[in-house]
């Protein structure tokens, strides 16, 4: 058993022991660790803010803990899903993905200038190494690379962009995917994969399960979306009380013993805090009397005690969406209806939305869903026929992108300067009911995980009452208790919704009256 520990230890990719850090008032994490093997196809799960995204910037250096060693493997190609990478403006889409190929291209150069320095010379030592590039060339497959590039590209939905398509003016779901490709097409022996699924469709994910399900290399995948990471990994690393607990088999056999784990935690902690308190006690009591030695002695032991973490004070998501009555039956009709900024994306549509009707707007991303719900808003014209939405109607608006007027203002401040009309307490109530503590609503939003900030911009759409909800892409980066607690207010809600999700596993027949496929159109 020993050597083949010694073994593992040696053959992991990564290795990070001891690991502690606080995050402003947040114990993230307290003395845990983390190995990564070969074969490790893991998943990181975990609520929103729990330490998740921190953890893979501390891994990647990004971030220095407070305590822990971090160490990988000699000589690893590491590959991280920066979502902050540079995109040149002037740089189509299609060369943007093949700087994934930077290294070879400079080997390629390399190689034709000792061919143009033996033609001159004819030292046959240029010819060996012009010859030994060749065959790495070779071996890289690199005289396919337009290939390689043209299939990664159409795995993902990008060649819908076109290939000749500016970098720099994609928005923020299309850049996400682009920076993806780049990274698969870099073949790295190890990725770290934050969220990937956050901005694909539904063929799209079941392109990327595909690709990481065949992938030689391990990796790291952080998800909220349980049916991709039950497809694609073989062990789960879930965080919780502050610890990295590793489970093999299955996603749902990993959320049992999760579950097991959980309940003796609790116990133990109950337990614990009895024993401290008590101890407490018996020192207040005894320090300055006749056994004050003891007591002294039963300090020092507290001193030196492995306190618990405590258990998450994070309250239950738990809302409604504030209904405004109408009595209009039909809240929307599109009448030959194309959409689009400078040309139509889609044909014309032709489909209404009644009271009391969910609806679910299905299609590959960059079809132009959420482009509909802007024209709908009036936020951008469309291209050519016409729209109605009925007088009555006042909509609820989630839009998925993150973009804050004042990243620095609080969730708190900025829902004060958004609701001036409204109490701070009230506000404050209805960002508990998200599931967001009393310290989190004092946070700069720059400083919220990707969920906690979905969170804000539900609490949003919860302070003003609404007859038609409409929702762009709302499960991103949300956990599973907030997914629930999403699904129930909308089941809820007495009026009219418009849902974009590409989680198909969020909804079902029993409550969406109708799914307008978009695909289907063109």
């Amino acid at each position: 058993m020993l050597g083949n520990k010694r073994l593992e230890e040696t053959m992991s990719l990564l290795k990070v022991e001891h690991l502690s850090h606080q995050f402003l008032d947040k114990q993230l994490y307290s003395d845990t660790g983390l190995v990564v093997n070969p074969t490790d196809h893991m998943g990181i799960t975990g609520q929103n803010g729990a330490g998740k995204s921190t953890l893979i910037h501390i891994i990647t250096g990004d971030l220095i803990p407070d305590e822990g060693k971090i160490t990988w493997q000699k000589h690893l190609h590491v590959g991280y899903l920066d979502q902050y990478a540079k995109l040149t403006p002037g740089m189509t889409i299609f060369d943007f993905l093949k700087t994934a190929f930077d290294e070879l291209f400079e080997e390629e150069a390399k190689m034709n200038q000792y061919y143009t320095d033996y033609a001159t010379n004819m030292d046959d030592k240029l010819l060996e190494k012009a010859g030994a590039i060749q065959s790495l060339l070779e071996a890289k497959n690199f005289y396919d690379i337009d290939t390689t590039v043209e299939t990664v590209a159409t795995g993902l939905g990008i060649d819908a962009l076109g290939f000749d398509h500016d970098v720099s003016e994609l928005s923020g779901g299309q850049r996400s995917k682009l920076i993806l490709a780049k990274l698969l097409l870099e073949a790295p022996d190890m990725l770290l994969l934050d969220e990937p699924t956050n901005y694909l469709d539904t063929n799209h994910i079941d392109w990327l399960s595909d690709y990481l399900n065949h992938f030689e290399g391990a990796f790291v995948v952080i998800s909220h979306d349980y049916d991709f990471l039950d497809r694609v990994t073989n062990c789960i690393c879930d965080l919780e009380f502050g610890q990295l607990t590793r489970y093999t088999g299955t996603l749902q056999q990993a959320f049992r013993q999760k579950e097991a784990n959980r309940e003796s935690y609790l116990k133990a902690y109950e337990n614990q805090q009895k024993k401290i308190e008590k101890t407490k006690a018996y020192i207040r009591k005894f320090k300055a009397g006749s056994r004050s030695t003891s007591a002294k002695s039963r300090e020092k032991q507290l001193a030196h005690m492995d306190v618990l973490t405590p258990p998450s004070t994070r309250p239950t998501p738990n809302f409604r969406f504030p209904y405004a009555a109408t009595a209009t039956q039909i809240l929307l009709t599109t009448t030959d209806l194309e959409i689009g900024y400078t040309k139509a994306l889609l044909p014309a549509l032709n489909f209404s939305i009644g009271n009391h009707q969910t609806v679910v707007l299905k299609g590959f991303n960059g079809i132009g869903k959420s482009t509909l719900i802007k024209t709908i808003i009036n936020e951008i014209k469309p291209i050519s026929g016409e729209f109605e939405v009925a007088s009555t109607v006042q909509f609820g608006y989630f839009k998925q992108d993150l973009k804050w007027p004042n990243p620095l203002a609080t969730a708190l401040q900025y829902l004060q300067a958004e609701y001036p009309e409204i109490k701070p307490k009230e506000l404050r109530q209805v960002l508990a009911r998200t599931g967001l503590t009393s310290e989190e609503v004092m946070k700069p939003l720059k400083q919220l995980s990707g969920g906690e900030q979905s969170k804000v911009k539900i609490a949003e759409v919860l302070l003003t009452p609404c007859n038609f909800l409409l929702l762009d892409e709302p499960t991103n980066h949300l956990d599973d208790d907030t997914k629930n607690a999403l699904r129930t207010a909308i089941k809820e809600f007495e009026g009219g919704v418009l849902l974009v999700t590409h989680e198909e596993d969020f909804y079902d027949d029993s409550w969406v009256d109708k799914v307008l496929d978009i695909e289907a159109l063109i």
